[in-house]
Order: structure tokens, then sequence, then C-alpha cells
């Protein structure tokens, strides 16, 4: 019985492997002269400086079409829209992210404490996450600001 768990093992990895390499993402290593390059001041001034959107109803705080919204900056996949929800915060708001998708960060900047969350494929800032979301879902806030996001609109 063990032979036969050790060869199933064997020869099901290359499967394993080459199904989880397709949905991984190759880091994103660019200078800061190529992130100027690429994105937009105000996408290098939020994704890049760790800058804020003002608030508003602009942007993706208002929008609600079904599909997946991605960093601006290397288009890794971040949210689904099922996880976006109002929150009336100013700017748009998920209750969960991608799993792996994001980073969190102790942020103590501007005289306060926060838990920052970035890109985890190119670093990109992308906001913060507070514990004052949804009490039925995941009872977390991601604030994300709309310039470090893209929307891409499901096909189905």
């Amino acid at each position: 019985m063990k032979i036969i768990t050790l060869l199933c093992l064997i020869l099901l990895s290359p499967v394993i492997s080459a199904q989880e390499n397709t949905t991984m993402k190759k880091k994103e290593n660019k200078t800061e002269e190529e992130w100027k390059q690429t994105l937009s001041p105000q996408q290098y001034y939020v994704l890049r400086e760790k800058g804020t959107d003002r608030p508003g109803d602009g942007g993706y705080t208002k929008h609600f079409d079904k599909g997946t919204y991605h960093c601006a900056a290397c288009d890794a996949q971040l949210f689904t829209s099922g996880s976006k929800y109002e929150s009336h915060c100013g700017w748009p708001s998920f209750d969960d992210a991608i799993e792996g998708s994001v980073k969190y960060v102790s942020d103590k900047s501007n005289g306060m404490i926060r838990t920052e969350i970035i890109c985890t494929n190119c670093d990109g800032h992308l906001g913060h996450i507070f514990d004052d979301g949804p009490a039925d879902t995941t009872g977390k806030r991601y604030c994300v600001n709309t310039t470090s996001i893209r929307f891409e609109k499901s096909k189905l």
C-alpha cells in the first residue's frame, strides 16, 4: 500500500506543480525610474509613494459590475466583485482579498497605527485594512485607493 501511495505522489506531482504555476504571476521587479515611465503621476504617487486618493464617489467607489479588480501597476488579480460593498467611507471597499494577493504591513505614519495593504506581486500600495467591515462576512474593510486598481468585467 505504501508503494502505491508513493507511486501516485511521484506520478501526480508534476501535474500539481504545473497547475500551481499557471496561477502564479512572476514577481514584478522594476526600478523606480521604470515605474515613473509606466504609471501616471497619480498612480505613481499612490502605488509607489504610498499616497492616498481624495475621498469621493468617483472611480470605483460606487461601481458594482461583476468582475475582478486588478493591480493598476502589475495587473495581478486582487479582489472579486463579490467581495465589494458600499461602506460610505469615500473609497472602494472590499471585505476580502483573493488569497495570496495582498500583504499586510504595520503602518505607523501620520500619527496613526494602521495596517497597510500592498500588492504581493509588485509591492504597490493599495490602501489599508480596518476591522469595521460587515459583521456577517469577514468583519474586515479593505479600504482601497481607486487609482491603485483597475476593473476587468466578467465575461459571463
